[in-house]
């Protein structure tokens, strides 16, 4: 006899063999994180519809970062300092974190994985500072996505440091002319494609009707993005990250991308 019953945490092997888990929610939802990169790659509905983009041109051969899904970029955002641009955390390989501390939630999910990265000497020759970078990865009763990070300094003289961060998700939408963001009426901007020159928003929604690459500044805790043709929205709620990131391009074939 065999259960029927859904694995909710299942290690396992991608593409090219890189290490990954699956996490299955019992209603039919579910999400992959490769270590490579503590990467989310996939997120599906209860009906399996995925919701983020992936490239068709990710290589899914390290140390090259995985293009789409949710990429985790630190210890830098973008190409302002002195690294890579989008740091190096997401072109390192996680551990599973055999001993995460507590986590302030009274949730009972039992589909979530707790990775970490540590402070390599390859790092330290780019960025001279010791951490230890912790990942939870949650699939929620009802199909929600939720990452939390923990970002600890072990600079064994105390010292200090900045790093900037972001969770560059790429969402799976139709046609991105059918898109509309709500939530950040009103709110200042940088655009990327008028060299970071501020503005300020001025629409009741963010439509998509050429390249938009923006940082809008001081966001509040809940943003939506509506997809008319799929008739789907999903809604964004975020802690301790009061900037976010909007961009969006007609992409080739019949599959659009969003980044939030």
């Amino acid at each position: 006899m065999m259960s029927s019953e859904k694995i909710p945490v299942e290690f396992c092997k991608g593409f090219n063999g890189l290490e990954k888990v699956v996490l299955r929610e019992v209603r039919g939802s579910s999400a992959e994180v490769y270590l490579h990169g503590a990467h989310v790659t996939s997120w599906k509905n209860d009906h399996g519809e995925e919701l983020l983009f992936v490239s068709s041109k990710a290589a899914f051969k390290p140390p090259k970062a995985i293009r789409g899904g949710i990429p985790i970029c630190f210890p830098q955002f973008s190409n302002m300092g002195s690294l890579d641009q989008h740091g190096f955390a997401r072109n390192r390989l996680w551990s599973v974190d055999e001993d995460p501390p507590p986590f302030p939630t009274t949730s009972s999910n039992k589909a979530f994985v707790d990775l970490i990265l540590k402070t390599s000497d390859e790092d330290l020759k780019c960025w001279p500072h010791s951490y230890e970078f912790r990942l939870r990865v949650t699939l929620g009763p009802g199909g929600d996505l939720m990452l939390t990070s923990r970002i600890r300094n072990t600079n064994t003289d105390g010292k200090p440091f900045t790093f900037t961060f972001a969770y560059h998700t790429y969402f799976s939408v139709s046609d991105i002319s059918e898109v509309r963001v709500e939530g950040l009426e009103t709110i200042d901007y940088l655009d990327n494609l008028q060299d970071r020159e501020r503005f300020t928003e001025q629409g009741d929604a963010i439509t998509f009707e050429s390249e938009v690459d923006k940082i809008y500044l001081s966001t509040p805790t809940k943003i939506a993005i509506l997809d008319h043709e799929k008739k789907r929205t999903f809604v964004l709620r975020k802690d301790g990250l009061p900037d976010a990131v909007c961009s969006g391009m007609e992409s080739l074939g019949q599959e659009g991308k969003g980044n939030g």
